[in-house]
C-alpha cells in the first residue's frame, strides 16, 4: 500500500481511468444555456405581431374617422347666388333610360326654401312627392338629394338627385338622376319656370 507521502504526491496526478469527468477547473462561468432562446424569440415575435396589428387597427380607425369627418363638410361654394333658386318652379321633364331611349314625360313642381338649403317637390303626373336637401354646390349648380315622402301608387323611386342651374332667361335647368328598383339608371331633363 502507498504511504501518506506517496498519496499526497500523487494527488496532483489524476489516474487515467478516473470516474470523475472533471479534468480541470476554469475561473470563468460556464456559457449560458441556449435552452430558453427559442421561448424568448417566440415571445418577441408575438409582441411584435401584436404591436403591428394594433398599429393597423388604430391607423385604420383614424383614417376612417378623418374620411367621415371630411364627408360632412360642404363640398364647394357656389358662384351663383342662392336667391336665384328660391321660389316655386314647375315644368315638363323628359325621362330617358340608359340607352337614351324616351321612357316618359312628367310634370314636376319644385319649391326651394329661403337660403336654398332645403325644398320640396311633387311629381304630379305620378302622384309622388318628397323633400329636397342641398348636398353639393358646383359652380352655378346646386345638387339636391331627393327623399320620397309619398308614393301611393308605388310608381316612383325612393331616392334621386336633382341638379339645378340657372337658364339664360330667369328659369332653371333641371336634371333628375335616379336608379329604379330593378337597377336601371334613369335621367330626366327639363326647364322649370
Amino acid at each position: 500500500m502507498d504511504t501518506t507521502a506517496e498519496l499526497k504526491a500523487g494527488a496532483d496526478e489524476e489516474p487515467e481511468d478516473s470516474a470523475t469527468p472533471v479534468r480541470q477547473l476554469a475561473l470563468w462561468p460556464p456559457p449560458r444555456s441556449t435552452r430558453h432562446n427559442g421561448k424568448r424569440r417566440r415571445r418577441l415575435t408575438r409582441v411584435g405581431v401584436t404591436a403591428i396589428v394594433l398599429l393597423l387597427v388604430v391607423g385604420g380607425a383614424a383614417a376612417t374617422w378623418v374620411y367621415l369627418d371630411d364627408s360632412e363638410q360642404a363640398p364647394v361654394t357656389a358662384t351663383s347666388e342662392p336667391d336665384e333658386f328660391v321660389g316655386s318652379w314647375s315644368g315638363l321633364m323628359h325621362q330617358v333610360n340608359t340607352e337614351g331611349d324616351p321612357v316618359a314625360e312628367w310634370d314636376a313642381q319644385v319649391r326651394i326654401e329661403e337660403g336654398a338649403e332645403r325644398g320640396s317637390t311633387a311629381w304630379t303626373t305620378f302622384s309622388c312627392s318628397g323633400t329636397l336637401e342641398l348636398s353639393a354646390r358646383d359652380g352655378d349648380r346646386l345638387v339636391y338629394t331627393y327623399t320620397e315622402t309619398s308614393d301611393p301608387e308605388e310608381r316612383c323611386v325612393d331616392e334621386a338627385e336633382l341638379t339645378l342651374w340657372p337658364t339664360s332667361d330667369s328659369g332653371l335647368n333641371a336634371e333628375w338622376s335616379s336608379v329604379t328598383r330593378e337597377g336601371t339608371r334613369m335621367v330626366s331633363t327639363g326647364t322649370l319656370d
